[in-house]
């Protein structure tokens, strides 16, 4: 496996992750006030937006990994030209 696809992998793995960790830190605090217990709630909170930030963070990143990658068909190099020196008479 490629290095950019193992970079894209990961970037979208841990996005979804955190996207996850988010809405059960949601949960988690509505729970918390629900409870009473306002200082755990407003914890959750802020772990609730630390999870979103790297949720978008590593969204975009694979998204910018996925389309600086080339072509599955396509070569790195491009097509292939003939090179200044040589000439048809050659």
């Amino acid at each position: 496996m490629s290095a950019p696809a193992a970079s894209l992998r990961s970037a979208r793995g841990i996005a979804r992750c955190t996207a996850v960790l988010c809405a059960l830190a949601v949960t988690a605090a509505v729970l918390s006030f629900v409870k009473g217990s306002w200082i755990v709630g407003v914890v959750w909170v802020l772990l609730a937006g630390l999870a979103s930030n790297m949720a978008w963070y590593y969204g975009r990143r694979a998204r910018r990994i996925a389309s600086a990658a080339p072509a599955p068909g396509a070569s790195a190099s491009g097509p292939s030209a003939p090179s200044r020196g040589a000439t048809a008479a050659e």
